[in-house]
Order: structure tokens, then sequence, then C-alpha cells
């Protein structure tokens, strides 16, 4: 987490990849917002969030002890990178982010102001392109598809969306259920 918060002063770099877990909390009625046994956990604070910017994020180092015990580990930021965080952030100089994780294209949509997530607070950052995926994905095909991927952007020096496109083909071929190839 730390590190993706110091690219806004050190500068951002042309691609950003992370692989890491990613979340996105529906919105829970404030009657049924209850704590989790044994008290309010890090959890509860971003699955009870009103914002959803707040309600979206990736979870790096430190995550599972901020979720679990509501604290973050000494001399550590808690590992949680909202997506409130990420709108933050100067990332003006990154043409493309990956986000290879779990739900990192979910978000809430507010009347006609679009989708609240991930997806809006990199684009507020100055990312220009975002690959994110809309469901839980298979980590072992997600690594193939990568793969794939990187291999036509940067050794065959197609387009972002020709690399993006020919990936998710191959994809496709060898794994014809869209569970495999579609969440991207």
């Amino acid at each position: 987490e730390e590190t993706i918060k110091q690219l806004s002063s050190t500068g951002s770099p042309d691609l950003l990849h992370m692989a890491t877990h990613g979340f996105f909390f529906e919105d829970v009625e404030e009657s049924k917002r209850e704590p989790s046994f044994g008290g309010i956990t890090g959890e509860d604070v971003y699955r009870y969030a009103d914002d959803p910017l707040l309600r979206s994020g990736l979870a790096f180092t430190g995550a599972n002890h901020y979720w679990m015990y509501g604290k973050a580990v000494t001399g550590m930021d808690n590992g949680v990178l909202t997506a409130y965080e990420v709108a933050n952030l100067n990332l003006f100089n990154t043409k493309l982010a990956v986000l290879s994780a779990c739900d990192t294209g979910l978000g809430e949509i507010q009347g006609s102001e679009g989708v609240y997530g991930l997806q809006r607070a990199f684009k507020m950052a100055g990312v220009d392109y975002l690959l994110m995926s809309l469901w839980k994905v298979d980590d072992a095909v997600t690594s193939q598809f990568m793969q794939t991927f990187y291999q036509k952007l940067l050794d065959d020096k197609l387009l972002i969306e020709q690399a993006f496109q020919q990936a998710q083909q191959l994809t496709r071929q060898q794994h014809p259920d869209p569970y495999y190839w579609a969440a991207f």
C-alpha cells in the first residue's frame, strides 16, 4: 500500500500491474449493519461505509491483520488501498493499470454519474487504460491470460486493445466457458 501511495510523489510508471486481492462490498441498509461477532473489525469499517469508494479496494501486506483485529501492523499502513485513496493519487504518467484481482471492475451505480469504484478512482488519478475483472477469477487461467497479454503487448508490440483482444481470444479457445475469459 505504501509503495503505491509513494508513486504520487516519485512519478508513476508507464505500466502498473497489481496482482492481489480486490473487493467491493454492496451497500448495506443502515438498519442491517451489524458488526462481526466479537465487535467491529477492520473489515466492518469498509463493509458498512456509506461512501462506495471506501467499500472498494485492493488488499496488500497487512490487510488481513487489519481486517481481523481492526489495527494496522506496527510501522505500516493498514494494507487496504481503497478506491477513495486511489482517487487522490497522481498517476497521470501511467498509461495502463492492470488490476489482476477479483471484483476490481465492480462498483456502485449512482444515478447518471456512472460507477463508483476502483475504475472511477484510477481514472480520476489519471490512468489512461485499465484492465480489471467483473467477478472472482480463476488463478491459473488468469496467469495464462496475463502472460499472453504481456507477450502480445511487450514482445509483439501490439496496441493495448489489440493485445487484450488477442489474449482474450486465445483464452476463449482454450477455455470456452465465459467464466474463464470474459471477466476482464
